[in-house]
């Protein structure tokens, strides 16, 4: 089963993410760099979900773990962004199993194997 990495720039309290198969950012280290951020899913195999590019780009140049899911659409209303990514959610995870970095758009999913 994949385990997720939210990353601090999302939302906290989310029924999509919940349970043991997520962590988030502000329970673990909110101040963390990129780089101790990205060693940490490296270790425990986490999948970082996340809005920074950094994140996106250093997954094009490396091998899994971590793999990555860039979510790649401007601010919304926490209530329009709770119902895309819950209509989303299932194919984000089937891709992300088999894919190094996902990019979500409002309109699309994009994976890079």
């Amino acid at each position: 089963m994949l385990r997720f990495l939210i990353d601090v720039n999302l939302p906290y309290r989310f029924s999509v993410w919940s349970g043991d198969a997520f962590a988030h950012m502000r329970d673990i280290g909110e101040t963390w760099t990129d780089t101790r951020i990205w060693q940490y899913a490296r270790e425990r195999d986490l999948v970082i979900v996340t809005k920074d590019t950094d994140f996106s780009d250093r997954a094009m140049i490396s091998t899994p773990p971590p793999r990555v899911v860039h979510l790649r659409f401007g601010n919304m209303r926490m209530r329009e962004f709770h119902v895309l990514i819950s209509r989303l959610w299932p194919s984000i995870v089937d891709l992300s199993a088999a894919n190094r970095l996902i990019r979500v758009y409002q309109d699309r999913i994009e994976a890079v194997e």
